[in-house]
């Protein structure tokens, strides 16, 4: 028979065991978000038609190796470690991939782009067409697609596919082959930094625009998280209800 003291004995263990199986599933947790992946959503349609507004990304954190980027952003606890000019197991990003990354004048917020120069390349838009390394990439018709504006509303717009170097191709949307946006000076992309855009080009404030207009600017490879490799699931915010609004042709899908 059990005295009263046995069962608070008891009752003290059980305790200690579910606060070691909580703890255990926060250390995992956390595990997996720093150094395994992370999901992230896409609230903008910059990155349009890659992306849509309403798609749930799926980030891989060792693609390029660690920083103190790398971290959840918890109560913004990276700014205060020390900086790095070099990551953990450090790759070098491919031109064309698409990537999350703290953004530099605000390390708070987290942008997805896709990669367009490295360091030591050099970038410009002429007449709305990109050059890198002073040479034009090849740039072909492939019908329209539909830009989704932040209220749900479609435009219809002319799409194209665009050719890396290393002939990669990419969509993107391009309607204006002239402003700011369409041609700029030549950028210099410095060591230790990348030269990012959006596809969806006339929409997209990215390198192309200094972090002090409220641009981007160039992205230091220590603020990169990961390369986006899924799309994971995707809700068109457009939707008049949850379920006409997901997409479930967008769920698992790569991305190039």
């Amino acid at each position: 028979m059990s005295t009263k003291s046995d069962r608070n004995v008891k009752r003290f263990v059980r305790g200690v065991f579910s606060l070691k199986e909580i703890g255990l599933v926060v250390l995992v947790v956390l595990f997996t978000r720093t150094a395994l992946a992370e999901q992230f959503y896409v609230p903008s349609g910059s990155m349009e038609p890659t992306l849509a507004i309403g798609d749930r990304l799926l980030v891989p954190k060792f693609s390029y190796g660690y920083s103190r980027y790398s971290l959840p952003d918890i109560f913004g606890m990276s700014e205060f470690l020390p900086s790095s000019t070099n990551r953990f197991l450090e790759q070098l990003p491919a031109r064309g991939d698409v990537v999350v990354f703290r953004l530099p004048r605000d390390p708070s917020q987290t942008y997805v782009k896709r990669v367009i120069g490295l360091p030591g390349d050099r970038i410009q838009m002429r007449s709305g067409r990109l050059w890198i390394n002073r040479t034009e990439l090849a740039l072909k018709p492939d019908g329209t697609g539909k830009v989704e504006n932040e209220d749900g509303s479609l435009v219809e717009v002319p799409k194209f596919s665009e050719t890396m170097p290393d002939g990669r191709e990419h969509p993107i949307f391009k309607v204006r082959w002239g402003g700011d946006l369409g041609n700029t000076s030549e950028f210099v992309v410095p060591p230790g930094d990348i030269f990012v855009m959006g596809d969806n080009r006339d929409n997209s404030l990215d390198s192309r625009v200094a972090a002090e207009d409220g641009g981007v600017g160039y992205v230091p490879l220590e603020n990169l998280i990961g390369r986006v490799d899924m799309v994971v699931m995707s809700w068109d915010m457009g939707g008049r209800n949850r379920s006409e609004g997901i997409r479930f042709s967008r769920f698992f899908s790569f991305i190039n």
